[in-house]
């Protein structure tokens, strides 16, 4: 599959600690097992098609839980970037964060950036981490920045491209991505929790009962086939049964 048809997927990795709590066990010990649920699914993207995985790790909401439980997850954070670098440069994960960074520990910030930099060749799959990350936040800050600095279109006006441009700008200075076609919610709520709102714009979304940690490659790939089973419109009128065969046969 080319990269251009690989699909963007994002995934609200939600259910950890109720997962736990369910089992009796601490809820740093749900967030541990969503982390081995997320080595399985990167390492399932790519056969499934996937080009593009952002996962939702860390809401800028998320700071209001009680602090041990904060400090765990950066813990955890740190630990999963220092322990997967050496997976991702052998399968070729490209792997970057997007979100704030002038709030988290410094411990953090330098496992990032030796992440970022050590699986930056990677082209297998590109995976987005969504730490300390508001959707409505960033297209504030990049509102902010078309003011201080505008730029417009050929014709004058501004693009929803180049607003793009400015999104992953103000979120991580990295080329913008395509899109998100599929976003996916685990553990049973049904909202975007301020998570990409702008490129979801037309995304197929999935919302499950599984709490993350229970999520599989398998759950993974039945929702990709659900997902290719629709018709995506983008506001036009339906394709009647040739045309969509013909579409589909491309």
């Amino acid at each position: 599959m080319k990269q251009s048809d690989a699909l963007h997927a994002a995934i609200i990795m939600d259910g950890n600690g109720r997962w736990a709590e369910r089992r009796g066990l601490p809820r740093t010990a749900g967030h541990r097992a969503g982390g081995r649920t997320l080595e399985q699914v990167i390492e399932a993207a790519p056969r499934l098609g996937i080009g593009t995985l952002t996962l939702y790790a860390f809401s800028s909401d998320n700071w209001n839980r009680p602090m041990p439980e904060v400090t765990s997850l950066m813990r955890l954070l740190r630990s999963y970037l220092r322990k997967e670098r050496e997976r991702a440069v052998r399968n070729g994960v490209a792997v970057e964060v997007i979100g704030r960074r002038d709030r988290l520990p410094v411990a953090v910030l330098r496992e990032i950036a030796e992440t970022e930099a050590t699986t930056a060749g990677g082209t297998t799959l590109r995976v987005r981490l969504a730490i300390d990350y508001s959707a409505r936040e960033s297209i504030l800050r990049a509102a902010a920045r078309l003011a201080d600095d505008p730029v417009s279109g050929d014709n004058g006006e501004l693009t929803r491209e180049r607003f793009e441009q400015l999104l992953a700008l103000v979120d991580n200075g990295r080329p913008s991505v395509p899109p998100v076609d599929l976003l996916i919610r685990t553990g049973a709520e049904q909202r975007l929790s301020d998570f990409l709102l702008w490129e979801c714009a037309y995304a197929e979304l999935f919302f499950r009962e599984t709490m993350w940690p229970d999520f599989t490659p398998a759950e993974l790939e039945e929702i990709l086939g659900a997902f290719r089973s629709r018709q995506r419109r983008f506001g036009a009128l339906p394709l009647r049964p040739a045309q969509h065969h013909l579409r589909l046969s491309r």
